[in-house]
């Protein structure tokens, strides 16, 4: 028996578990046919592809580019579960869909080669897992090449899912099964976000010909990855009331070197933290296709600048 099918918004369930294959031919053909697929890209469920119209590409914590300046050292929130939902929008339920750290992005599940596999794959490996733990027995062949109690039948190599995995099958599905296992930090919906720094430069005063400069004040940008590809909500509280001072959306896309979704997104607040201001507020990002939050980001906010 194996475990509900994860899904986002909805409950479906897949209990039922797979009829093992008569003939040892009919399975290496179905894991023939499904990497060939997957190689060639044509999975129906694989990810969302990037979406245009990127807001911003995301700070590198180390990096100083394109107007805006790292933080200095600040935090990383990495990924949790807080239950507050953003002020004023009561449609969101904050743990809705939301399997914790393992969330995988939309368009993957869980492996489950074994029961505590939440590598994020195509469904169709994780059909294939199915299947070939059902064939365990029969792609065995103890003592061949003299490989002791656990040898493959010729034609099958150990999978190799997992340390320990002695399940025999096809050998591209261990190839496939050594992908999965590189691409599985990019699956998750692990909801990273961290604060840089940017600076709004000289801005014209209209009609009287002069200029006032604004470029040595520090704004908070949030950046994160680890997301969806999709909406994203941002909001920044302050810890004694938990009054929301500034709010936002973005879209999540793809940027190189960040995983998953990643986005960067300014705001016009002051990065107290600059003026060795302690604490006093946090800041969380919400991806909203699978009902995650990130972790909360300490800040800094609410000091006058002249």
């Amino acid at each position: 028996m194996y475990r509900n099918e994860i899904q986002y918004g909805s409950t479906t369930t897949d209990n039922t578990t797979p009829r093992p294959t008569a003939r040892r031919v009919r399975t290496r053909a179905a894991a023939i046919a499904l990497v060939s697929l997957l190689a060639a890209g044509g999975a129906a469920c694989a990810a969302p592809a990037e979406q245009s119209g990127s807001p911003g590409t995301p700070a590198k914590q180390s990096d100083t580019k394109g107007g805006t300046k790292d933080n200095g050292g600040d935090d990383t929130a990495a990924a949790g579960t807080p239950a507050a939902a953003l002020g004023g929008d009561s449609n969101i339920v904050a743990l809705a869909g939301n399997y914790g750290s393992d969330t995988c992005r939309k368009g993957y599940v869980w492996r489950e080669a074994r029961p505590t596999d939440h590598v994020c794959v195509d469904p169709r490996v994780r059909d294939q897992a199915r299947n070939d733990n059902a064939q365990a027995d029969a792609h065995r062949s103890p003592g061949n090449g003299g490989n002791g109690p656990d040898a493959c039948a010729t034609g099958y190599v150990w999978r190799d899912a997992y340390p320990g995995d002695l399940v025999c099958a096809d050998p591209r599905v261990r190839e496939q099964a050594r992908i999965d296992n590189a691409q599985a930090d990019d699956r998750r919906v692990s909801t990273r976000v961290w604060k840089s720094r940017w600076y709004p430069g000289s801005q014209s005063n209209g009609d009287t010909g002069t200029s006032r400069s604004d470029q040595d004040i520090p704004r908070i940008q949030l950046n994160g990855d680890h997301y969806n590809l999709g909406q994203v909500r941002l909001v920044i509280r302050r810890n004694s009331d938990n009054r929301v001072l500034w709010s936002g959306t973005v879209n999540a896309t793809r940027h190189a070197g960040f995983a998953g979704g990643s986005f960067g997104k300014r705001t016009n607040l002051t990065d107290c933290s600059a003026y060795g201001r302690p604490v006093n507020g946090h800041a969380q990002a919400y991806d909203v296709i699978s009902n995650r939050w990130s972790a909360r980001l300490p800040v800094s906010v609410g000091c006058a600048t002249l």
